[in-house]
């Protein structure tokens, strides 16, 4: 099998959830210092618990980055969500 590379993306939606969030989800409003790195232009939620595995190939391009501080957000959702 040749090599490919592989990359896992995580849902993301401007579509807040009212009330009490849900576990897992996190949660980047407008006054996050890292949103504008990430090159989403509103207030979003991060999804691990949506999590899938494309070749990069398949990919057109990107919006931005996740910074350090969404990173280590989104790694504790997993750390939960999945008991790790």
């Amino acid at each position: 099998m040749k090599d490919r590379d592989d990359v896992v993306l995580a849902f993301i939606s401007s579509r807040i959830p009212g009330g009490a969030v849900p576990p897992g989800f996190v949660i980047l409003d407008e006054s996050h210092p890292e949103l504008n790195m990430s090159g989403l232009k509103t207030s979003s939620v991060v999804r691990p618990d949506k999590i899938a595995t494309v070749l990069s190939s398949l990919l057109i391009g990107e919006l931005g980055v996740a910074g350090p501080g969404v990173c280590d957000m989104v790694n504790h959702a997993i750390d939960s969500l999945y008991h790790l």
